[in-house]
């Protein structure tokens, strides 16, 4: 395993039976004309290939493997693991450009006050490339409220200060999906989130292991949602959005329940606004 002494950037690729794609993530991080990170590579559990694979990197990165427990819980080991000032994510199904991580180390030397930032992407769907929709269009500054329909950050495309996972924790190892929406709700509700307007990763989609693709994904949604409203930190105007967000996502979670009979399922997400609206009764 290779240790640099004192990097300023620690890569994270958390990973599970990706065998067939992982080492061209690998591959794009090892080809930054920034170099001055270490690459921690987490097998969460892979019971292909992997492995096998990460062996042939030997000293260029640091491999660590754990039972399968998650994406958050991968990443999370991997935060721990890191010693840069900064932490960087890539999916193991996602690329980057070569500048990549030079144009965000510059942009933080220029910008000495910003915590995180991002840049934009590039989206391959099932080996074409498509062009994002309007409504997932990338904001810069204070995004908490555009943030709340929908994610807008993307895990492979940010940079994040070491120290910031000190205030806002960690990703939250209970949401089998929907623990970046999650984080990102607690980071950008306390601090700007900056945007590099310039595509700088590859963002592949539409294979059959893809997490965005799970089942369910308001439901998760909802309870990021709900643990922010509790976590007593939003002003009153955040608060407010995202009770009327958790509203409407209830609503739609609870008309599917309907559909599928489940009755009492679709009364509990119902009901699940008021109690935040009217307390009183709840």
């Amino acid at each position: 395993m290779k240790k640099n002494t004192n990097p300023l950037v620690s890569v994270i690729i958390p990973t599970h039976n990706r065998g067939w794609i992982v080492r061209e993530a690998i591959d794009s991080v090892l080809a930054q004309d920034f170099t001055d990170f270490e690459l921690i590579v987490v097998d969460d559990g892979s019971t292909d290939n992997t492995p096998d694979i990460l062996n042939l990197y030997k000293e260029k990165i640091i491999s660590v493997r754990q039972e399968n427990k998650g994406v958050s819980t991968a990443r999370n080991k991997g935060i721990a693991l890191a010693t840069g000032r900064w932490i960087s994510f890539l999916d193991s199904d996602d690329l980057w450009m070569p500048k990549k991580l030079s144009a965000q180390v510059d942009f933080f030397r220029t910008h000495p006050d910003a915590l995180i930032c991002q840049t934009e992407e590039i989206w391959i769907r099932n080996g074409k490339r498509v062009n994002p929709k309007i409504r997932h269009r990338k904001y810069s500054g204070m995004i908490f409220e555009r943030s709340l329909e929908r994610c807008l950050v993307s895990p492979s495309a940010v940079i994040i200060d070491h120290n910031l996972f000190e205030t806002v924790g960690l990703f939250d190892e209970s949401l089998p999906t929907c623990e970046d929406y999650d984080l990102w709700l607690r980071i950008s509700s306390r601090h700007p989130v900056f945007l590099i307007d310039t595509p700088l990763i590859v963002k592949r989609g539409g294979h059959c292991d893809q997490l965005s693709r799970a089942s369910g994904q308001d439901r998760y949604r909802i309870r990021a949602l709900k643990k922010i409203i509790e976590s007593n930190i939003l002003s009153d105007s955040q608060h407010q959005a995202a009770l009327k967000i958790l509203n409407e996502k209830c609503g739609i979670y609870a008309s599917g329940c309907i559909k599928r009979g489940r009755k009492d399922e679709a009364l509990y997400y119902r009901t699940l606004a008021n109690r935040y609206i009217f307390p009183e009764n709840a």
